[in-house]
């Protein structure tokens, strides 16, 4: 009989978060989950793209107002490093012209510091599969708010086949794969396919920043809630 297989290694996080004690508290939350391990941390923007760059971790948490370099700046500079970390942003209100800002940097989503210690977890797990963690009426607002909208179109200046284009609105409106297959009449492994088709084609590291470009792109406009395929 074959040795079982051992425990995948768990998820090398870094907390940059200028308040010691919410950095602290920050630290012993993550450490409490048994697959996530703190490998680093960092007080200012400067210190957590050096720790980036030096510990390679898998999942950044970021606050997004820290002294010399602010979470968007070190945010930018981590992923035009082209570094594998996925950058997860923490803000204490809903910042929505930080966060979108951050977005656009490439973060692969945002927490509020208020959550339970669970969706922490699964935030960090979350960002760092790909998902999108962004709530369907936290990116609305952020959308209308604060993100360019030109005519919504059909998908053609994107390069995207119809089905992408399908693919890629149902996402945009926050539905999982499952959701999309189901939506679509598709096998997930499929919508899966089609989004990697995307994430290649357009340089994109995520769910997110598909989302991002769908509305930006105007394939998707705010509050066209319906989100299914048009004709």
């Amino acid at each position: 009989m074959s040795a079982p297989a051992p425990p995948p290694a768990p998820l090398r996080v870094v907390v940059a978060e200028d308040e010691t004690l919410v950095r602290d508290g920050l630290v012993a939350i993550v450490a409490a989950a048994p697959d996530l391990d703190v490998v680093g941390t960092a007080a200012d923007g400067e210190e957590a793209v050096a720790a980036a760059q030096a510990l390679l971790p898998d999942v950044v948490l970021m606050d997004v107002r820290m002294p010399r370099l602010d979470g968007v700046g070190a945010t930018r500079r981590i992923v035009g490093a082209g570094l594998a970390s996925r950058v997860l942003v923490l803000t204490t209100v809903h910042d929505d012209a930080v966060v979108a800002a951050a977005l656009r940097e490439g973060a692969s989503g945002f927490l509020l510091k208020s959550v339970r210690r669970e969706q922490l977890w699964a935030a960090v797990r979350a960002v760092h599969a790909g998902d999108t963690l962004l709530a369907p009426d936290v990116t609305r607002r952020l959308v209308e708010q604060h993100l360019a909208r030109p005519p919504v179109g059909d998908g053609s200046s994107l390069g995207l086949t119809p089905r992408q284009a399908d693919v890629v609105r149902l996402v945009a409106r926050g539905l999982s794969n499952a959701e999309v297959a189901a939506r679509l009449h598709l096998a997930e492994s499929t919508v899966k396919g089609y989004l990697s088709e995307v994430l290649v084609r357009h340089g994109l590291r995520d769910r997110t920043q598909v989302v991002v470009l769908a509305y930006e792109s105007g394939l998707v406009a705010p509050g066209d809630a319906g989100g299914g395929p048009r004709p």
